[in-house]
């Protein structure tokens, strides 16, 4: 017998000044049997990071990821079904960010935990040409702390200035910093 997926209800507050963007999201998350609660709340984080500021370019929702290999984990298609952006989480393998890059308009990838920077260091250079590349490494305790707020409901807060992140639920919060890895994302 199969394992089934573990729900999650987020309520989540948005106030992103770099960007100007105030929103609010309920979303319904499934971890797969085999994410981490790490994983999963760094779903999150890029979800909040990266949600458009209106959907006139189509909103930017959930894909498979895990489950299908030819899906990211978030996905934006335009209203005429070009795919305008892919965002990964975790540590892709070089084959898959050039697919990606060659089918959106644009790919953000979030890798965490402790090894991500060693795997940055040894695929960085081979995907520099890739222009539609934005990467940013979550600091392994930052990520680690995120994913102590993780709650089968959560109500959560993100406030995003000057690149740094606030997470809060309730009284319990953490500060993240990503790191720009690739050229386009320090830009």
């Amino acid at each position: 017998m199969a394992l089934k997926s573990t729900i999650y209800k987020a309520q989540l507050q948005i106030a992103d000044m770099d960007r100007g963007l105030y929103a609010d999201h309920a979303l319904t998350l499934a971890r797969h049997p085999s994410e981490t609660e790490e994983r999963l709340m760094a779903r999150l984080l890029a979800f909040a990071l990266q949600t458009p500021a209106d959907d006139r370019d189509g909103a930017l929702l959930a894909a498979r990821g895990l489950s299908d290999t030819d899906e990211p984990d978030l996905w934006q298609h335009a209203l005429d079904g070009t795919l305008r952006h892919w965002i990964e989480v975790g540590q892709p393998d070089e084959r898959r960010i050039a697919r990606a890059c060659g089918r959106a308009g644009r790919v953000s990838v979030y890798a965490y935990g402790p090894q991500a920077g060693s795997w940055w260091a040894g695929l960085g250079e081979r995907t520099a040409r890739q222009p539609r590349l934005f990467a940013w490494q979550v600091p392994a305790a930052q990520s680690q702390a995120l994913a102590a707020l993780a709650a089968r409901s959560m109500m959560l807060q993100v406030n995003v200035q000057d690149g740094q992140v606030w997470v809060q639920q309730g009284e319990r919060g953490v500060e993240i910093t990503p790191l720009a890895l690739s050229a386009a994302a320090g830009a």
